[in-house]
């Protein structure tokens, strides 16, 4: 598990994968700025403020336009790289951002429209199940006040591309030696890597790292960001 900023990055080992783990790294939980995700449930029961990942709902959305034919869906996929893309560059003006807004919330609701409600079947237990589209909508309805945030407050990314880069070396290690041989191990791999991966965030020589470790000078990171 990662937990990663622009200047920093904690790996951690845990035997559990949710909320347990979490608590044990002792980061998040006392975190109370904006969390950006890609809508795991543990997160959702922490405390911060959150912010979902575009990235994640772009590919959901071409898959659904490109492979069920669900138009809507690519209209929002259009639409929502277009206004990040004209606020990327300085140039949305509020205007355009209420307008938008308001083709947001409409093409949602065409996909709720296009993608119906299963009715539960006699005797049936549980929740039924829906289709991927309106699974979609629905969650874009929920959390549109999340997913859109970066349109709201300055410093928020619009994806955690981020986060994904710094699991990519993490997710090489499992998948070349197919884990760790012993619980040691692979807390002090993610020791090791959360402190090259601060380094090099913060444009620090991992090498020089390295070397400052055996000679007991070590090189730190700087901890610590005004924000």
């Amino acid at each position: 598990m990662a937990e990663e900023t622009q200047e920093l990055t904690l790996y951690g080992h845990d035997p559990h994968r949710g909320l347990v783990a979490i608590q044990a790294m002792g980061v998040l939980p006392q975190y109370w700025g904006v969390l950006m995700h890609d809508a795991w449930l543990p997160y959702f029961q922490l405390c911060a403020r959150h912010a979902l990942c575009n990235a994640h709902l772009l590919r959901e959305l071409r898959f659904l336009h490109e492979q069920l034919g669900q138009g809507w869906a690519g209209e929002l996929r259009t639409a929502l790289q277009g206004v990040y893309h004209q606020q990327k560059a300085g140039i949305l003006t509020p205007p355009e951002k209420a307008a938008f807004l308001v083709r947001f919330d409409a093409l949602v609701e065409a996909g709720l429209v296009s993608n119906p409600a299963a009715e539960p079947v006699p005797k049936q237990r549980g929740r039924v199940k829906q289709s991927p589209g309106r699974n979609l909508a629905l969650r874009r309805q929920k959390h549109r006040d999340k997913m859109l945030r970066f349109l709201f407050e300055d410093g928020v990314p619009f994806d955690n591309n981020q986060a994904e880069r710094d699991l990519r070396m993490v997710c090489a290690k499992r998948k070349i030696s197919g884990g760790f041989r012993s619980a040691t191990g692979g807390k002090n791999f993610c020791c090791i890597r959360s402190y090259l991966s601060t380094l090099q965030k913060q444009g620090l020589s991992a090498y020089n790292g390295l070397v400052s470790i055996f000679r007991n000078d070590v090189l730190l990171p700087q901890l610590a960001f005004s924000r």
